[in-house]
């Protein structure tokens, strides 16, 4: 039975890393003694070790210890041998193509669909979709794929950010961005503003957090998902 958190973000303003999801955390991870973390996404260029340090301290707060996945000969291993795992922020193109090129990205979503619980923030979470096309992130590299674990039925926009209509900024707003893509793809896309989650248990899903999402599905009016309410029916 898939157990996953699917989080917008790792930091709110002011607060910590990870601080504000971690009582859910300490519930979600509560049979792991040891979470292996994915830092592939490297956010601001940090190296693996350094990214998985600053996550070992964020999780020691709930007496976990983190182990990232470079630190392993057989990263396939560690991952059918994990407890749980974290997938952290930064650039979904790098995170992908290192998924590829180290041959786990099928490997991760049998684990994960297996029951292995799973938390993902940012490009971590984007990952969960059908596909990347809806990160906001840089090209910087060029994955073989842009198809992703395919946990749940559509895709994400994590960090969404509404229109600001006293913003002198004139570029695109992720509404058109998203209705860009909806020009060559059909799947709907769920845009995750900061501090929400979806969780996911089995066949449930359910929006968390105290803001609502915004749902945009091919040529339809997009609508506003209330926090609590089930998502299973988004397809």
């Amino acid at each position: 039975m898939k157990n996953i958190i699917i989080a917008s973000t790792s930091t709110l303003h002011g607060g910590n890393y990870l601080e504000y999801l971690m009582p859910e955390l300490s519930v979600h991870f509560q049979d792991c003694k040891t979470i292996l973390f994915i830092p592939f996404a490297r956010p601001s260029g940090i190296s693996h070790q350094k990214y998985t340090e600053k996550v070992a301290l964020a999780f020691a707060k709930i007496n976990k210890t983190v182990k990232g996945i470079h630190e392993f000969d057989d990263a396939a291993l560690a991952i059918k041998n994990a407890e749980g795992i974290f997938t952290g922020g930064g650039n979904t193109f790098l995170l992908v193509s290192q998924l590829y090129k180290n041959n786990i990205m099928s490997i991760l979503a049998d684990a994960i669909k297996n029951g292995i619980p799973y938390l993902g923030t940012s490009a971590g979470s984007n990952i969960c979709g059908i596909t990347m096309q809806t990160t906001n992130d840089m090209p910087i590299v060029y994955p073989p794929s842009f198809n992703t674990l395919g946990l749940i039925p559509f895709n994400l926009n994590p960090h969404f950010l509404d229109d600001n209509t006293d913003s002198k900024h004139m570029g695109e707003t992720r509404e058109t961005r998203i209705n860009e893509f909806h020009a060559f793809n059909t799947f709907p896309v769920l845009g995750l503003r900061e501090g929400s989650w979806i969780e996911v248990k089995g066949d449930a899903m359910t929006l968390r957090g105290n803001l609502s999402a915004r749902l945009f599905r091919q040529n339809q009016i997009p609508t506003e998902i209330a926090p609590g309410a089930d998502l299973s029916a988004i397809k």
